[in-house]
């Protein structure tokens, strides 16, 4: 079993639901993408010994969380994100609110853009 299994099969069972099927969104998107535990939480992160954290995502008590590992790619979609509780970092929502998958889409691209951009 992996971490990331490890991580999400400790969790109470809707949020196992819900971030299993965010994963699932995620590692269709990014295939090539590595999946890792990083800042204590699974993510995916680029191939190669400088690959970027392209996306990341969590639980928490009351909450999951995803993340962008930038504080620039969430503040790019108000409209998108105007039904979730967001800071430049992060989104929170609820397995009974899931994030839509276009969201998570969008995100991810705007994610990768901005490190083919950058590099960071």
């Amino acid at each position: 079993m992996s971490d990331v299994d490890a991580y999400i099969s400790a969790l109470p069972e809707d949020q196992t639901q819900a971030l299993t099927r965010l994963r699932a969104i995620l590692k269709a998107r990014l295939p090539d993408h590595l999946e890792v535990i990083s800042y204590k939480m699974p993510g995916f992160r680029q191939p190669g010994p400088k690959g970027r954290m392209v996306a990341g995502y969590a639980a928490f008590a009351r909450n999951c969380g995803y993340y962008p590992h930038s504080g620039t790619v969430i503040p790019q979609f108000p409209d998108l994100t105007a039904a979730f509780k967001t800071t430049p970092g992060a989104i929170s929502f609820t397995p009974s609110h899931p994030l839509p998958e276009p969201l998570v889409l969008a995100l991810v691209e705007a994610r990768l853009a901005e490190i083919a951009q950058t590099g960071k």
